[in-house]
């Protein structure tokens, strides 16, 4: 038995039509992948450079006009000399430094502090500003050591702080609590935000470090770090998001939650 010979497929006059198109498209998704990394490499290192350079450019602008003429590289140089001012507010915070670390440096700093402590509106600037650089620089200072989760504005809703310290003082004495300081920072301006006292068993520590928590403050969750927690603790839940939408929970001494109506 014969089988007659199978026609091959018309020529449409487009020979290798679909492969062509594929590699067209493969080619153009390349060059957008290039495009984008390349944002993703130059855009953080110029934004850097940027910044940096607005804050040289505005340190130079006013402390570069205070050196006398005679004294100004500048005068004898044919170009300007970029980071000059910044250069020079450092070496002289240095000294500064230096000298109040001996006995007339000691002598001359108490007696200024007796000065500001007469003035009535300025000693209440300087006391607040001077406790809060030593908080904050002083090394042996526990503050933004650690970030924790806590249910703000209310309950059910999650928010990132950082530790500033345990309560003390009046706000600790008249709460029956042991409260704790967390600052609530803002997105994406994390220098602004909330101090809150609240209940250590209420706060949940986080494993990630305060550098990588206010990367994720300041990206708006974009940018989120890893669990480095073990496998086994990653699939234990520590808190809920669920909350009663048609009851209130009265609070009680003994912490017992009372569930209440809100029609009542």
């Amino acid at each position: 038995m014969n089988v007659p010979p199978t026609d091959p497929p018309p020529d449409d006059g487009n020979p290798g039509k679909g492969p062509l198109i594929q590699a067209k498209m493969g080619f153009g998704a390349r060059l957008r992948a290039y495009f984008l990394a390349g944002i993703l490499v130059t855009a953080p290192i110029s934004l850097t450079f940027y910044l940096a350079w607005l804050f040289i450019d505005f340190v130079d602008s006013r402390v570069t006009p205070l050196i006398p003429v005679t004294y100004n590289p500048e005068t004898y140089l044919p170009f300007s000399m970029p980071g000059l001012g910044l250069l020079i507010v450092v070496v002289f915070l240095t000294l500064i430094g230096a000298l109040t670390a001996g006995f007339v440096g000691r002598a001359f700093l108490h007696t200024s502090e007796r000065i500001l402590a007469r003035m009535p509106v300025i000693r209440n600037l300087y006391g607040a500003f001077k406790q809060i650089l030593e908080t904050v620089l002083a090394q042996k200072s526990q503050a933004f050591r650690e970030a924790v989760l806590v249910e703000y504005p209310r309950r059910g809703i999650w928010a990132i702080a950082f530790i500033t310290g345990r309560t003390e003082g009046e706000v600790q004495n008249i709460t029956e609590e042991e409260v704790i300081n967390i600052f609530l920072p803002t997105t994406p301006n994390p220098t602004s935000g909330f101090l809150l006292f609240v209940p250590r068993k209420e706060l949940v520590s986080l494993t990630m470090t305060v550098e990588e928590a206010i990367k994720m403050v300041i990206s708006g969750g974009i940018i989120t770090p890893p669990d480095r927690r073990p496998v086994e603790e990653q699939k234990i839940p520590l808190v809920s998001a669920a909350t009663y939408e048609d009851v209130d929970v009265l609070r009680e001494r003994d912490r017992a939650p009372v569930l209440v109506s809100k029609k009542d």
